[in-house]
């Protein structure tokens, strides 16, 4: 249908009867229509025509006011998915620069200096780069002897040696050679002794923390941590049941790094096994008792080596040097 091109509202009705408009009214004049009757007849049909246009032009004007509404919405969504799009891009370069320099955006808080800042502990750049990983690393890193090995290593390391090294996510980043390597003369877990083992704890888990770890996974290591102190093994007196518990934390500990990133994912590790731990027990028990059965028949093997030598000897001197004896 054409468009209006003018608002049919702001016409005016002809005056037909005008001499102007004669010929206009001239075709409906007949022997029983006078010049009035025509006119008003042309008023009527023009009076319709222009009622009809009315409601056209009323419902053009709607349709171009849905029409407009549309194409700005069009617009205003365009315009949205625009800006979103530019703050995610935002976002994610925010996010991958946080990464490259995580320590250029740590918070500082706004507070004087702690009173016992002397006292902060130091530890070792490679340990804190596994946690950082969520990757298995041994709890001598939190003893006295691991933190003062990383405090030593703090003052004798050139800061400016880089090595390459994997990121997670695969790309290749630079960090500090001591962040590289572990430290020498790193104890296993089972070795560790009980009060080593005690002091690392809280510091270990004050580390979690720090390093922004799951609330729910540092809970969970530290209830892991407390039902292992907590259980009869650890008060014994027998030293192989105290042993049997480190070995089992070092285990499942191990294991429970390994198991995160698999598609079955990990375990509640709170939940002490008292099977596994039982397991652990009698390894530990058997390997005693070889062990055991090894120097006692070593000493035994030595006895008689011994044994045999003196009589060798004597029988010798007894041969060649009878007087000897007499």
């Amino acid at each position: 249908m054409t468009r209006l091109s003018a608002d049919p509202h702001l016409e005016q009705c002809p005056d037909f009867t005008s001499t102007d408009l004669q010929s206009s009214c001239a075709p409906l004049l007949g022997p029983s229509t006078t010049d009035e009757q025509a006119a008003a007849i042309l008023t009527t049909i023009w009076t319709a025509t222009n009622s009809t246009l009315r409601i056209r032009w009323q419902g053009q004007l709607a349709a171009d006011a849905l029409a407009a509404a549309e194409e700005q919405r069009i617009i205003d969504e365009a315009s949205t998915q625009h800006v979103a799009a530019e703050k995610l891009q935002a976002d994610l370069l925010a996010e991958e620069d946080k990464k490259k320099n995580r320590l250029h955006h740590i918070p500082i808080p706004d507070r004087p200096c702690p009173t016992r800042a002397s006292e902060a502990i130091l530890v070792s750049d490679f340990a804190l780069r596994k946690l950082d990983k969520v990757q298995f690393i041994e709890l001598y890193y939190w003893t006295n002897k691991g933190l003062a090995d990383a405090r030593l290593n703090f003052h004798t390391t050139d800061d400016d040696s880089l090595v390459p090294t994997t990121a997670t996510d695969g790309s290749t980043t630079w960090i500090a050679a001591n962040a590289a390597c572990p430290a020498s003369g790193v104890i296993a877990d089972h070795l560790l002794a009980p009060l080593d083992f005690s002091h690392a704890i809280p510091r270990f888990i004050a580390s979690l923390q720090q390093r922004g770890w799951d609330s729910s996974r540092v809970l969970m290591l530290a209830n892991f941590f407390g039902a292992l102190m907590s259980h009869t093994y650890w008060t014994s007196d027998n030293a192989l049941e105290r042993h049997a518990l480190l070995a089992y934390q070092e285990e499942q500990r191990r294991a429970w790094h390994q198991a995160i990133p698999l598609p079955a994912g990990a375990w509640n590790i709170a939940l002490i096994d008292e099977v596994e731990l039982s397991r652990t027990f009698d390894r530990l028990y058997h390997a005693e008792r070889e062990r055991a059965d090894l120097d006692f028949e070593f000493k035994v093997r030595s006895f008689i080596l011994k044994f045999q030598i003196d009589i060798n000897v004597v029988c010798f001197i007894s041969t060649c040097y009878p007087h000897l004896l007499s």
